[in-house]
């Protein structure tokens, strides 16, 4: 799955050749000329797909420098990640998606990466995802070995729980519904043929077509997730109510030809007992 992030890049550093006298204030720096002439750490985002730096209406960065050579460079930026899902139990699954900052080309005997000691991911108070309620946000280290050397990177991980509302009511209602429905061919009379056989193609070709609609919503996966389990499970249930209707009513059918037929031969013995009373009659 992919998901993109609008956030606020912030990098602080110490210069000590940017330090200025006691009696001087902190900096804005807005020119983007000055900025480029600032060293800055060369840092990416690794498991990122896409990035859009925002430029309404004006570049969004910013470059404060404090008096003691302390800098703060941040930025907004727009990005999209790929997250691996564990589809499993779907959609009552619990999913981990991170994001990845890492040196570009500094080893780290040059450049170190570390997360703020005080806050270091600030969520928007009133966040809300239309599918998953984000439960934890964990930060760590990392580094990332190449043949060149190491380079230093940190990890941000989002624990996302998915919420079950939408699902509740498209998907497991629905499904529960249909599957009530094709029960009422049940009391149906076994003569009513019509009524029960399109009772239950109709109940069978709804909970299909209803399966084929949660699944254009998903990835295509190679193994069977919960919701694949229920759809079976309520298909069967449907679908063995048709095959119960099939079977009683040939069962009836057989009962029937045999009552017809003990009537026969019921006809036939007595026409053969009023034969031979006649015949001893004469």
């Amino acid at each position: 799955m992919d998901y993109e992030v609008d956030l606020y890049l912030r990098q602080s550093w110490r210069d000590e050749r940017l330090r200025m006298g006691n009696g001087s204030r902190a900096m804005d720096l807005n020119d983007p000329k000055l900025v480029q002439m600032i060293w800055k750490p060369e840092v990416f985002f690794a498991n990122a797909k896409t990035a859009e730096f925002q430029y309404v209406t004006v570049p969004n960065v910013l470059v404060r420098l404090d008096p003691d050579g302390h800098i703060l460079y941040m930025l907004r930026l727009k990005l999209r990640f790929s997250c691996m899902m564990d589809l499993y139990r779907y959609p009552m699954d619990n999913q981990v998606c991170g994001i990845e900052l890492a040196s570009f080309s500094k080893t780290t005997t040059e450049l170190n990466l570390k997360w703020s000691a005080v806050s270091p991911v600030k969520l928007y108070d009133k966040l809300k995802l239309p599918q998953f309620l984000i439960t934890n946000v964990s930060t760590s280290l990392c580094k990332e070995t190449f043949h060149i050397g190491e380079y230093s990177c940190l990890k941000a991980e989002f624990d996302l729980q998915r919420a079950l509302g939408y699902h509740l009511v498209q998907s497991y209602l629905p499904t529960i519904l249909i599957v009530v429905i094709s029960w009422v061919s049940f009391w149906l009379d076994v003569e009513a043929i019509p009524a029960r056989i399109t009772l239950g193609v109709t109940t069978l070709l709804t909970i299909s077509s209803k399966g084929a609609g949660i699944q254009s919503n998903l990835p295509p996966v190679s193994y069977a997730k919960a919701i694949d389990v229920w759809m079976g499970v309520c298909t069967i249930f449907v679908f063995s109510a048709l095959l119960e209707f099939t079977l009683v009513n040939y069962l009836c059918r057989i009962k029937a030809k045999r009552n017809k037929r003990a009537v026969l031969y019921h006809e036939v013995l007595c026409v053969w007992i009023q034969t031979l009373d006649a015949h001893f009659i004469h």
